[in-house]
């Protein structure tokens, strides 16, 4: 993002953002948590069968994404941080 594209962004629209992207995250650690450990509890042979699914390798891509998007919030921050009034 340029220097005159962040001045375009209002700094009350930004932090409803920030905040609204924060708690998507959060709420996606929890869900994965919790299907780590709804995984632990099921038999191995179900276990196998559900992560040759491809609902499970869109799981993983998706875990793969969120990783990534964290360098993207970080940036995010820095530049609603500049907005501060």
């Amino acid at each position: 993002m340029a220097e005159t594209d962040q001045k375009d962004l209002d700094f009350e629209q930004a932090q409803l953002a920030y905040s609204i992207i924060e708690n998507l995250v959060e709420h996606t650690r929890i869900v994965s948590d919790l299907i780590a450990l709804m995984a632990q509890v099921l038999d191995e042979d179900t276990t196998k069968a559900l992560t040759q699914t491809p609902t499970w390798t869109a799981y993983l891509d998706s875990r793969r994404s969120m990783e990534k998007t964290k360098a993207d919030i970080e940036r995010f921050a820095e530049i609603l941080n500049q907005l501060k009034p």
